[in-house]
């Protein structure tokens, strides 16, 4: 059963500087996480009605349970997290999930 590692950013004041880093930056750490399976990023453009709480949302996909937390301890996640916190604290949710499909 997959397991996702959800990240919801609220609109930074300078969206420019932000995606620069994202993509440039942080993306680069997040992708050598171990386990990590898939990596996606979706600008946010809308919701039915009003505005949208958030602006960004990543989707990191690990086969299992135990992959994703070995992935979390792992020195390639913890810089991945001290970068985050450094740019990005304040605006991000973090969430995890599980497919419940069957």
């Amino acid at each position: 059963m997959s397991v996702k590692l959800i990240a919801l950013y609220r609109k930074p004041e300078d969206e420019h500087a932000f995606l620069q880093h994202y993509n440039e930056v942080h993306m680069p750490l997040v992708r050598k996480t171990p386990h990590l399976e898939r990596a996606s990023v979706s600008r946010v453009t809308g919701q039915p009605m009003g505005e949208p709480a958030y602006f960004l949302m990543a989707e990191m996909v690990f086969p299992d349970q135990a992959r994703f937390q070995e992935a979390m301890r792992s020195p390639e996640n913890r810089a991945a997290g001290r970068d985050l916190v450094g740019f990005a604290s304040g605006l991000v949710t973090l969430i995890v999930t599980e497919d419940a499909s069957s």
